[in-house]
């Protein structure tokens, strides 16, 4: 898949994923950009797994791919972000 369906497919998943997981998740066009392509790699690697095709161009399929995990990506950096900024830090609590 050239660097253009790259781009395409991670900013509309990206995009897409922003839309479907709840909470304000900020950022501009290039975290947008970089969720989408990470969620396409991780939807691309469970794709793969599962059904034995992956992302295979810009198709329907490699785009659900992406959303998928991009979605996945979004609740992993939530419950990683909401943990450490909830008094953890690394696995250990911290003392007041």
């Amino acid at each position: 898949m050239g660097i253009i369906a790259w781009i395409i497919i991670g900013l509309l998943a990206g995009a897409i994923a922003k839309a479907i997981v709840p909470g304000k998740q900020g950022g501009g066009i290039v975290s947008t950009l970089l969720l989408g392509v990470v969620g396409g790699i991780v939807g691309g690697l469970i794709g793969g797994a599962i059904s034995g095709e992956g992302l295979t161009g810009f198709t329907l399929w490699s785009l659900l791919l992406a959303v998928a995990g991009s979605v996945l990506v979004l609740f992993a950096w939530e419950f990683l972000t909401k943990r450490m900024g909830a008094g953890h830090h690394l696995g250990r609590r911290r003392t007041v």
